[in-house]
């Protein structure tokens, strides 16, 4: 059994986890992790710091940024085509049905960083305020998101088992 690792106001933080994990499967998506000093702006960032920014196939974070913060925006690039990402600055949102498979395949993506797993990103994503019909991002995910796997799957980024499908670096 490995130990929990560090968070601060509840959250795992970018700082808390090897951000070489983070930035090689956001380069597998073809996207760039750019850190931002601790004390400095992050450009592109919708709700302010310390969330995660976006500016084109750029994903901008600083050390205090929580790390669902980072994934979400990152899988708001990841659903674009590429030639769109270049036009995205701060909010790249198409749809509410956009909006709901990123919420899904974020926490996908939290399988893929070691020692993360989806289920501490599901319980980061109630910890920071997501809501939810069902009342937590796992009851969503688990009971009430056909539509985002469906969604998902019919872009290529899941399979029909609703397993993630990581581009080969």
């Amino acid at each position: 059994m490995t130990a929990p690792l560090p968070q601060a106001h509840g959250v795992l933080l970018l700082r808390d986890v090897d951000g070489s994990h983070v930035a090689g499967l956001l380069a597998r998506y073809g996207l760039e992790l750019r850190r931002v000093a601790d004390d400095a702006p992050i450009p592109g960032s919708y709700w302010g710091e310390p969330e995660a920014g976006i500016v084109g196939c750029v994903v901008y974070a600083r050390g205090d940024t929580p790390l669902h913060s980072l994934l979400h925006e990152a899988c708001h690039l990841v659903v674009l085509p590429p030639e769109r990402r270049r036009a995205v600055h701060t909010d790249a949102t198409d749809s509410v049905e956009e909006e709901d498979a990123v919420c899904v395949l974020q926490a996908l993506l939290g399988d893929a960083i070691p020692g993360v797993g989806r289920d501490r990103i599901l319980a980061d994503m109630d910890a920071w305020g997501y809501t939810f019909r069902l009342g937590s991002a796992r009851a969503y995910v688990e009971r009430d998101a056909d539509a985002a796997w469906a969604w998902l799957q019919a872009r290529g980024l899941v399979d029909g088992e609703r397993r993630l499908r990581i581009p080969r670096a």
